[in-house]
């Protein structure tokens, strides 16, 4: 059974990089085809994704929020991380980290989440 969990910070002031890690378990984050994404939902809206980094270490990004994410990995630690920089209260989210298959638009595997909360 594949276990992620977040962590890192639950608030932050504006201006400030975001920085999350996402530990794995039941399976490594090397394994052949799947994607390791970052996801968040804020208050009254829908999900929304920033981006994936693959089994082979290839990272994509969605364009919204591509100019302040980088998503990068420790295989010696099996995690994987998101940074967001110049964060503001409008970055006030649950974040979540999953893993999904290329051949499949849904992810198999979430994380509980993790509440950051930015303020002014």
């Amino acid at each position: 059974q594949v276990q992620l969990q977040e962590s890192g910070p639950g608030l932050m002031k504006s201006s400030q990089t975001l920085s999350l890690t996402c530990t794995v378990s039941g399976g490594s984050i090397t394994t052949n085809s799947y994607y390791w994404n970052w996801i968040r939902q804020a208050p009254g809206k829908g999900m929304e994704w920033f981006g994936y980094i693959n089994w082979s270490g290839t990272t994509y990004y969605g364009p919204s929020l591509k100019s302040r994410t980088s998503i990068a990995r420790d295989m010696s630690k099996n995690q994987f991380t998101l940074q967001l920089t110049s964060v503001t209260p409008e970055d006030t989210a649950i974040y979540y980290c999953t893993r999904s298959r290329p051949d499949s638009d849904s992810q198999d595997y979430w994380g509980q989440g993790i509440q950051v909360t930015v303020s002014s």
